[in-house]
């Protein structure tokens, strides 16, 4: 419609992102804090879980979707299996941490922010 903005759109491959070292692995910020000016509600990274720390968000929600090889993931103290197709929601104060060789793609709302992951003493 005239007068209202477009939505923008993105499309990005991973081989175009940085890869980088995170708390859970190593990710490929696909979506993430550099496209909230383009209007994103939401952040994506696809990990390469190695040595994931438990630690919690006050403010987000993750979802974890299994891609490729299986594991564990621990909520609140309660570990879990984890294997291609499984999706695992994660919402804010849940401690949490994975284990195992897997590719995972997490998704988090809000949009990330660096000030919002903290570590159980």
């Amino acid at each position: 419609m005239s007068g209202e903005p477009a939505s923008p759109a993105l499309v990005r491959h991973e081989g175009d992102v940085p890869r980088e070292r995170s708390s859970c692995g190593w990710r490929h910020r696909l979506i993430s804090r550099e496209d909230k000016p383009l209007g994103v509600a939401a952040w994506a990274h696809a990990v390469d879980i190695d040595g994931a720390k438990l630690h919690y968000h006050q403010l987000a929600t993750e979802l974890y979707y299994v891609l490729e090889g299986e594991g564990e993931v621990t909520l609140d103290g309660e570990v879990h299996p984890v294997r291609p197709g499984t999706v695992v929601h994660i919402p804010p104060g849940v401690v949490h941490g994975a284990s195992g060789r897997m590719r995972v793609l997490v998704v988090g709302i809000p949009d990330i922010a660096e000030d919002d992951i903290y570590f159980p003493e």
